[in-house]
């Protein structure tokens, strides 16, 4: 069957052939949500309740088939099944994707198989775990899973899964699998006819066949009775204009492999993927097998014998690679041994759990050992604990652990680092101050410290073991270093925070420079605009404001530092907006933010879009101004927001008209204009990556792009990428938004994308052919990060930026620290075992020591005002005797209470060891214990003629009731938190005289 004629007729003909299957398949309240051009009335009628999901199929495709089509119909229509996850309907629309009779028959069979076990599959699924697994699987999308799961019955839920799974490409074999996750074994043999273990082999039998088959198609031999040129020169021309249902059909053919046995993008069995060495075993259902290069090797040595160590490598070079291999091996070693064999996989942003899990470990580490992975968005991160014990390998963000190990010591639910065996830490050059990756770490270094005092003691039963540490980082940085002395510190300190040593390639470097393609450098410098009106009429505004608010500043507008001055100056008046005339100054200080966010604009984007700030901004402002006045009266507002208001309404018409003025614009426009051009039009196939500052500067790039005819012309297509957190005015992307642009631009839907820093580290990312580092200043952690994005042949790092910004100075610096980076690290290596773990202890000591101050500083400011909230135990029988507000202090050093009710929880004795030593003034020979328990507590001492109990703190347990960890032991009274008041003669006199007084009463 063929057909002639344009694209477009051939389009028709292939859907008019096809229109039963299509709406057989077509899921459409999904797919309208990708069909934005689709008439509005249409729309409105597909969506009617009443509408069945046939009938709305037939009607969009009879609407498709008879017109009016709007330009590249065929196009939006084939993306919009995509994007909706048609998969199965999106076969169906172009010659060059329909699957071959023998395909279909396939898909027909499990349909028909499907239908006669209906009934039974109703009542023995479980619908939300299965949608659950296939939601992880791609079987079924957000929508999929949210309807089944809120349907009002599980037989509803069935009824819905079926349905929608169906329509998706090849999702036979992963329900199968999913069953075989689940343990459903004989569900498995009903809809199969056999075994697991008989279907396993028998698709793997079935795929070495079809390999087989497309290598014979491929290039046969012609002594070997396989097509001639010319018969094959025929089944070309054929595909080009039609489409051949012939026994020998050059269609792809239906992937029946179950989604685990696809081990990469592009692993088959014994076919090695582009990052590493990666074959099937014998066994199908076994781990498959790693093989690292020489260069991965080399770095994984260490952690192969068991050593904590961080592994540098460059984005691109495989670093998770290995990382799963040492996972593999670890656990192996660890199972045979019989000891704790448990990996947590830490990451420092939730799209890399998905990523990780997806892409490296649960491919390469299932069936033998259960992955799983949790983030923020999961259920599952309730019951971490539960996970974290029934798998091998945890995926997750370092703020779930942390959440977990701060829970108190008696609660069920806490996990401990002696949970695992191997904690994994990716991007871990953020191990840094107070970061939760160095939180985590904290406490692994105390942990240590405690063992090795347990060890000293020769109290071995009190050691707990601890987990080996596996860092992986492509740059570990160098601070503020301007030196190698410097530099070298820096690295050690990482190091120490990580508890490991260093390991970068030094032996295979030639094979690690093949791997990974550095790209060429450029800077691209724009001279600052001589004139510029629009913002010489911004900085007139401001200087109004200033002057109406009284407000002055040395620094420049539209500076860094100006930001901080006002941001500074809004915080302070805030605070003192109940005074008269502060609510002015707070007023103003947030408008000018806004003009300074302008200037900022204006000088990184366009004029009218800095003007679009400012007008957004005034409207929301007017909008507020306005149900104020309804609700409150207009003799409750202040007359600021009218001055201010008015301001910008007065100025608004000039700024628009210096904004239309092309002569007055952006020059760095112009540099990144030029570049984009040169690169996409030497380059058709080119892929890119822009980054800029913040996510509003990224959405106005974008936005520039796609309005220029010229980056059309050259096929440019443009998104952004901006990150999910919320710490932002501009409204942020959702992770699933991220995940979908991201795709886009793996399968060439788009090839630039502009972002701020979320795309620098971490997100798996396809190599680009150019980089563009727009208006950012960088350090040298990022400008590597963002140059590894550059991977591609012949491939580029540009900065653009203005001449007065200091970013090609500081592009400059980063280079030299980079420099600085790799001799540090080599030194580092260098050093002998002894001298760097004594230069590791000194640094873990002293972080040690820091923490602790600040957390005193942090509990005195809490504690100094109500000391009654620490509380003071007995050490051996835990009673509590008395808190805080109890304690005076003599002679800033002798800690008594004073109150004669103590009296009443300790007995006195005869303290032997004074007794044989000289007795001092304040001193006497009574021992005071606690009366339950007889653990001793201090001594009494003589001040002032009176005799008073003298406490060491090294006997008690302190508790403090606003702390997670609500118990701890001291040996020294500076070590607490808390400067107690010194004692008064007047205090004691006044508790005796009442005592005195009952005793009369009695």
């Amino acid at each position: 069957m063929a057909q002639e004629g344009t694209t477009e007729e051939r389009n028709l003909y292939t859907i008019r052939i096809f229109k039963e299957r299509l709406i057989k398949t077509i899921q459409v309240a999904s797919l309208l949500d990708y069909m934005p051009r689709l008439p509005a009335e249409l729309r409105e009628t597909l969506r009617h309740p009443t509408m069945t999901n046939i009938g709305a199929a037939r009607m969009l495709i009879d609407h498709l088939l008879d017109g009016p089509r709007e330009v590249n119909w065929c196009e939006d229509f084939l993306s919009a099944l995509r994007q909706s996850e048609n998969s199965q309907a999106a076969l169906y629309v172009r010659q060059e994707d329909i699957p071959s009779p023998q395909q279909e028959a396939k898909v027909d069979c499990c349909e028909d198989l499907l239908q006669v076990l209906f009934p039974s599959l109703l009542e023995k699924l479980e619908p939300k775990e299965i949608a659950s697994r296939c939601r992880s699987k791609k079987l079924c999308s957000q929508e999929d899973y949210e309807v089944i799961c809120n349907s009002p019955s599980s037989l509803a839920g069935n009824r819905e899964l079926l349905s929608r799974i169906t329509k998706k490409k090849d999702w036979f074999p992963v329900l199968v699998s999913v069953l075989h996750e689940l343990g459903n074994m004989e569900l498995i043999e009903v809809l199969t006819g056999m075994t697991y273990e008989k279907y396993i082999a028998g698709v793997e039998e079935e795929r070495k066949s079809q390999e087989k088959t497309a290598e014979y198609k491929k290039s046969p031999p012609d002594d070997e009775g396989g097509p001639s040129a010319e018969s094959r020169d025929v089944t070309s021309d054929s595909r080009q204009h039609g489409f051949s249902y012939s026994d020998g059909s050059t269609m792809p053919d239906l992937d029946v492999s179950l989604p685990e046995l696809n081990l990469s993008h592009s692993s088959q069995n014994g076919v090695k993927d582009s990052d590493s060495d990666v074959e099937t075993s014998d066994d199908v259902s076994s781990v498959p097998k790693i093989t690292l290069r020489d260069y991965q090797m080399e770095v994984a040595e260490p952690a192969l014998k068991g050593e904590n160590v961080i592994i540098c490598l460059p984005t691109g070079s495989g670093k998770t690679r290995v990382a799963v291999y040492i996972t593999k091996q670890h656990l192996d070693k660890r199972k045979q041994q019989k000891r704790l064999a448990k990996v947590i996989v830490l990451v420092n942003k939730v799209p890399l759990v998905d990523q990780h899990y997806r892409s490296e470990f649960n491919p390469l580490l299932r069936p033998r050992y259960k992955v799983i992975k949790i983030s923020g968005d999961s259920q599952l991160k309730i019951s971490f604990t539960r996970e974290v014990q029934n798998n091998d390998v945890i995926i997750c963000t370092a703020q779930i652990l942390e959440n977990f190990l701060n829970r108190k010591k008696d609660e069920e639910d806490r996990v401990r680092l002696s949970d695992f065996s191997l904690l994994i830490i990716d991007e871990c050059h953020h191990t840094q101050k107070e970061a939760v990756y160095n939180n985590i770490m904290m406490r692994y270094i105390r942990q240590k410290r405690m063992n090795e005092r347990n060890l000293k003691m020769q109290d071995d039963a009190a050691v707990v073991e601890l987990p080996q540490v596996l860092g992986l980082t492509a740059s570990p940085g160098v601070g503020e270093a301007k030196d190698v002395k410097k530099a070298e510190q820096h690295i050690l300190r990482i190091c120490a925070n990580l508890d490991s040593k260093i390991k970068v390639v030094q032996k295979n470097i030639s094979q690690l420079g093949n791997q990974v393609k550095l790209p060429s450098n450029k800077v691209e410098i724009s001279e600052d605009n001589k004139k510029n009106p629009f913002g010489d009429e911004l900085k007139k505004m401001m200087t109004d404001i200033e002057t109406y608010a009284d407000l002055s500043t040395t620094s420049e507008h539209g500076s860094q530092s100006y930001e901080q001055w006002v941001i500074q100056t809004e915080k302070t008046a805030v605070k003192e907006a109940v005074r008269e005339g502060k609510r002015k100054q707070h007023i103003c200080a947030v408008h000018l933010k806004k003009y300074n966010d302008a200037l900022q604009i204006s000088d990184t984007i366009r004029m009218s879009d800095a003007l679009i700030h400012l007008e957004k901004f005034y409207s929301d402002e007017r909008k507020k101004l306005s149900e104020r006045d309804i609700d409150r009266g207009p003799e409750e507002i202040n007359e600021t927001d009218y001055f201010l208001i008015n301001l910008f309404d007065d100025h608004k018409e000039n700024l628009t008209h210096l904004a239309a003025k092309e002569e007055y614009e952006n020059e760095k426009l112009a540099k990144l204009r030029k570049t984009i051009m040169e690169e996409f039009t030497r380059n058709d196939k080119a892929r890119g990556i822009i980054f800029t500052k913040t996510r509003q500067s990224a959405a106005a790039l974008c936005q520039w792009i796609n309005d220029n005819e010229k980056f059309k012309e050259v096929d440019i297509r443009a998104h952004y990428l901006i990150g999910a957190g919320n710490n932002s005015e501009f409204t942020a992307m959702t992770q699933n938004e991220q995940k979908k642009v991201i795709d886009k631009f793996k399968n060439g839907d788009l090839n630039l994308l502009v972002a701020t820093s979320v795309a620098e580290e971490g997100l798996d990312i396809p190599e680009c052919n150019i980089v563009i580092i727009y208006g950012r200043i960088t350090n040298e952690i990022a400008m590597v990060q963002a140059r590894g994005r550059a991977r591609a042949e012949n491939s580029k790092l540009v900065v653009v930026a203005s001449n007065s910004s200091g970013a090609a100075e500081r592009h400059s610096v980063n280079q030299f620290r980079e420099d600085l980076m790799h001799k540090a690290i080599q030194k580092v290596q260098q050093m002998a075992p002894k001298d760097f773990a004594a230069k590791i202890r000194e640094f873990q000591i002293q972080n040690l020591n820091e923490q602790k101050q600040k957390k005193m500083k942090k509990l005195r400011k809490v504690y100094q005002e109500n000391p009654s909230m620490v509380n003071f135990l007995c050490r051996k029988c835990q009673k509590k005797v008395f808190s805080g507000s109890n304690i005076r202090v003599i002679e800033n050093m002798h800690h008594v209470i004073a109150d004669p009710k103590f009296k009443q929880y300790f007995k006195e004795g005869e303290n032997k060891t004074l007794q044989e030593k000289k007795l001092y003034e304040n001193q006497t020979n009574i021992e005071i214990t606690c009366r339950d328990c007889g653990r001793t507590w201090g001594n009494m001492m003589v001040h002032k003629g009176l005799n008073l109990p003298c406490l060491k703190i090294r006997h008690f347990v302190i508790k403090y009731e606003e702390e997670k960890m609500t118990k701890d032991t001291l040996e020294i009274w500076s070590d607490l938190p808390i400067k107690f008041p010194s004692y008064s003669n007047d205090e004691q006199g006044q508790e005796e005289e009442e005592d005195y007084g009952s005793d009369l009463d009695d």
